[in-house]
């Protein structure tokens, strides 16, 4: 028994059973089986945070992804072009362009409009979720986020076939922006 068992087991109200068995109480850390993109699927992480890129980049690997890693906007919008991936994660807040820059360029383009991308920030301000949306993002996720986090988010924009595509909204379902107040 290590000393940080030793020192748990100091703490517990009942003894320390053997088993290597579950305690029947015990939740299940999933309550049902992830469901991954096709190995060696290509995602490009965007992140001026070393720590948030290599934490993505770990994460995504384990189960069979390919990445590729960018720490600002511009340097992501090369490699976006010469090697188009399948999703996108997409800070926000850059160096030089910002994320929704970035991300109005994406979309502009005929050949890389169609690229699932889900925003990230650790700002908590609801606005950027909302102008993220308005300008072509598929999902937000808010940083510090967790394994389950990221996986959730792209298990959203998988299609039938564990291939990332983008959520296709009804045009006639979302209000447009006035400039002129409604009467």
């Amino acid at each position: 028994m290590g000393l940080f068992d030793q020192i748990k087991a100091l703490f517990r109200s009942e003894p320390e059973e053997s088993s290597d068995e579950p305690r029947s109480w015990e939740p299940e850390r999933r309550s049902k089986p992830r469901i991954n993109a096709r190995d060696g699927t290509l995602v490009l992480i965007i992140d001026d945070s070393k720590t948030v890129v290599m934490a993505i980049k770990k994460y995504l690997r384990s189960v069979g992804y390919e990445t590729l890693e960018a720490f600002d906007a511009e340097t992501g919008l090369n490699i976006i072009r010469e090697n188009p991936p399948a999703l996108i994660f997409l800070d926000i807040m850059l160096p030089g362009m910002s994320g929704f820059t970035a991300l109005r360029n994406i979309r502009r383009d005929p050949l890389t409009r169609d690229i699932p991308v889900i925003m990230m920030s650790g700002n908590e301000q609801a606005m950027e979720q909302f102008y993220g949306s308005r300008i072509g993002a598929d999902d937000f996720m808010k940083k510090p986020f967790s394994r389950e986090e990221v996986f959730f988010r792209i298990e959203r924009l998988l299609d039938k076939h564990c291939v990332p595509r983008r959520v296709k909204v009804d045009s006639d379902a979302v209000p447009e922006l006035s400039a002129t107040p409604a009467a």
